[in-house]
């Protein structure tokens, strides 16, 4: 059967209806006087410190319930439409609440979600422990396009879209081999746990909720702490943490991805990327997978976490497989991530150009870092970006190398002096960013203040998790006309936050924002690379544009600063001589072509929930896959893989680890560039061969007096 009987019908409605189980045990949560005071202290530092000035009327109340609603419910499956029309006298009265630090429509809102949750998770209990089977032969699909879903508009389409949203859970369970009575009991487990875990949610929960949301309406990087967020915020700054070395968010009911650390065991392992989901973490080989979909992020970092050496398993959707893609497992040693781990490298390759090898310097550089402990007990020896970059200049000059790429991708930033620091090794003195505050006042205090060390030929190697600091020193670069800034738009971090007590937690706040020195904002846009390279996440997904209520670009008046012009007249015809080379370059065809398999993917806006078909999908695009992989390797002289078993063996979709970990393994130095693996560094180098071979050409051309020195 795959439509409910009459029988079932009933126990569902009942279950919606009547709530006869634990939504009548679930207490509604009740403010107290210390959450008030709280809030009201909270309320006062955004309108006096934050950087976005917003006046508490109507239209802010007016956003801020629709914020609120989407927090809680973004993919718009618990609310009914008719509990939306309830709560709408609250759309106007948020604000006159919050000036008067009350919270009645807060908390309202708040119990208002948390009952049809509790409702929604019995009737689905009701559902998968009655004797409904799911036809997975029938010819039917599951919307997912939730920005356009309207709220549900009643109890039987909700029943209708849950029916169809098990039937996807189980689906996806089975295809990852589970057998279909285990699919379901790992299914009625879920919601059993979420159940419990919703029944002690307390007051605490409600205003942390809450909190979170006002202070959103500001900034996305604005948010309320309270005391176990405040532990996991300085856990993850000072990197003491021992897990796997992941940044991550909570999404609907998944736990995303959203940067993976640096020289920890993830990055180092190099399966799990940003956008990825983690749906399950298990303690060791041998423990069960605990299925962790709904589940609180504190409660998901909690069970990763772990002692230094221990494995821990998880279960993971990849972004890059679909919607309608199979889950993965990985095996990750837990480690403590070092500073020694997240150091600047510097490493030199060959490419060969123009029937020559040239030398190119590679400074691989993770994070923008400061030993500041070592530095207040005036260590002489202190570790620093800039300290461990120079050195690499001084190693790269004795190896005379012909140019220097800058390798920033998925460099999230880090110490703001350090990116200045940085740019004073490749810029005359000059200014490097403009810093813009709350109440309009400009510093302009980070500055270059010694002789350039390296004047060679520069290019900076960006892709769309490049952030904050690193958008500093690749915009500073890119306005000095200093070198060529090559990849995919960063990610428009231009912001900068402090941290507040409040009589109850924090309040991290934004309090100031970056501008270029050409008065151009950081903030939103982020870096446009003068030659573009493809982006291996989705800019609608990943970035400073797909978060709510960014900051906006905007631009302030430019400071006086000498252009370089080291680039003048060149990037156009460097941007020609790349467009020719990748036409023809086999590993640039095969990531195209899988980039637009992803992106085929992702314009899904339903899923078949039909066995047959949404295997054919996954088939066909193991298949295409499989084909530009031996496309690629006939291109390159190669012989083609045998079948798909060999081709997901050499992917490391088979749960094998990755070549660079095989190769540690193995002696290999682990975390050198090599080019013939990655297509993008290779690419960089080939267009900085051609920008060595440019300048060399224009300065010929100076010697003999017919040219002007670039």
């Amino acid at each position: 059967m795959s439509r409910l009987g009459p029988s079932l019908a009933a126990a569902v409605a009942l279950a919606i209806l009547s709530f006869p189980w634990s939504a009548w045990a679930l207490a509604p949560a009740q403010p107290n006087d210390a959450q008030r005071d709280t809030l009201r202290e909270l309320v006062r530092a955004l309108d006096k410190r934050h950087y976005r000035h917003l006046k508490l009327d109507d239209r802010f109340s007016e956003e801020l319930f629709d914020l609120y609603l989407k927090r809680l419910d973004l993919a718009r499956t618990y609310l009914l439409a008719s509990d939306v029309g309830a709560l709408e006298p609250c759309r106007t009265r948020l604000d006159d609440e919050l000036k008067a630090a009350a919270l009645d429509c807060g908390y309202q809102i708040y119990n208002r979600f948390q009952e049809r949750l509790a409702q929604r998770l019995e009737a689905n209990l009701a559902y998968l422990t009655s004797d409904a089977q799911f036809d997975f032969d029938q010819a039917e699909t599951l919307p997912i396009d939730t920005d356009k879903k309207p709220w549900l508009a009643d109890a039987a389409a909700a029943d209708d879209y849950w029916r169809r949203r098990m039937k996807d859970a189980l689906l996806r369970l089975q295809m990852s081999g589970k057998e279909p009575q285990a699919a379901r009991e790992l299914l009625i487990k879920r919601y059993r746990t979420q159940l419990h875990r919703l029944n002690q949610q307390t007051a605490d929960d409600a205003f942390e909720v809450y909190a979170n949301v006002v202070a959103g309406m500001y900034d996305p990087h604005t948010s309320f702490m309270d005391a176990r967020s405040m532990e996991n915020f300085q856990i993850s700054m000072s990197l003491s943490l021992e897990g796997i070395g992941a940044v991550l968010q909570s999404e609907d009911e998944h736990t995303k991805v959203v940067r993976v650390v640096p020289g920890g065991p993830a990055d180092k392992d190099g399966r799990l990327h940003a956008g990825d989901r983690i749906t399950g973490v298990a303690q060791g080989r041998e423990q069960e997978m605990v299925d962790v979909i709904g589940w609180r992020l504190d409660d998901v970092v909690d069970l990763i976490r772990g002692k230094k050496g221990t494995e821990v398993r998880l279960e993971v959707l990849p972004a890059r497989s679909g919607v309608a893609g199979k889950s993965q497992e990985l095996v990750l040693v837990r480690e403590q991530v070092k500073l020694e781990e997240q150091a600047a490298r510097g490493d030199v390759i060959s490419v060969p150009h123009d029937g020559e090898q040239t030398r190119l310097g590679v400074i691989t550089l993770p994070t923008f870092y400061m030993d500041f402990e070592a530095y207040r007990n005036r260590d002489e020896n202190f570790r620093s970006t800039t300290r461990d970059v120079f050195n690499i200049l001084q190693q790269f000059r004795s190896e005379n190398v012909d140019g220097i790429i800058v390798d920033l991708r998925n460099n999230g930033g880090g110490s703001l002096y350090e990116a200045t620091a940085l740019t004073d090794l490749f810029i005359d003195p000059g200014p490097v960013v403009q810093i813009r505050h709350a109440d309009r006042s400009l510093s302009l205090d980070q500055l270059a203040e010694r002789p350039a060390m390296y004047r060679g030929p520069l290019v900076v190697l960006i892709n769309r998790l490049s952030a904050s600091a690193s958008e500093i020193f690749a915009a500073a670069i890119q306005d000095y006309g200093r070198g060529l800034v090559l990849g995919s738009q960063s990610f428009g971090k231009g912001t900068v936050q402090v941290i507040t007590p409040l009589r109850e937690g924090q309040l991290k706040l934004t309090q100031s924002k970056f501008y270029r020195i050409s008065g151009d904002s950081t903030q939103e846009r982020g870096v446009v690379p003068d030659i573009a390279f493809p982006s291996l996440y989705d800019p609608k997904e990943i970035g400073e544009n797909a978060q709510d209520r960014a900051l906006p670009w905007d631009r302030i008046d430019p400071v006086n600063f000498e252009r370089y012009d080291y680039t003048r007249d060149l990037t156009q015809l460097l941007a020609a001589a790349h467009d020719r080379r990748v036409a023809t370059d086999p590993d640039w065809h095969y990531l195209t072509g899988e980039l637009a398999l992803v992106e085929k993917n992702r314009a899904l806006r339903e899923v078949p929930l039909r066995r047959a078909d949404r295997e054919r999908l996954e088939r066909e695009r193991e298949e295409a896959l499989f084909a530009l992989a031996n496309q690629q390797r006939a291109a390159k002289g190669q012989p083609a893989y045998a079948d798909l078993d060999a081709w997901r063996k050499d992917r490391g979709t088979t749960g094998d680890r990755s070549e660079e970990a095989a190769a540690e393994e193995a002696g290999d130095p682990p975390g050198k560039p090599d080019p013939t693996k990655d297509t993008l560094l290779k690419e960089a180098g080939n267009v900085l061969a051609d920008y060595v071979q440019m300048i060399a050409a224009r300065r010929q051309q100076v010697a003999s007096g017919t040219g002007i020195d670039p």
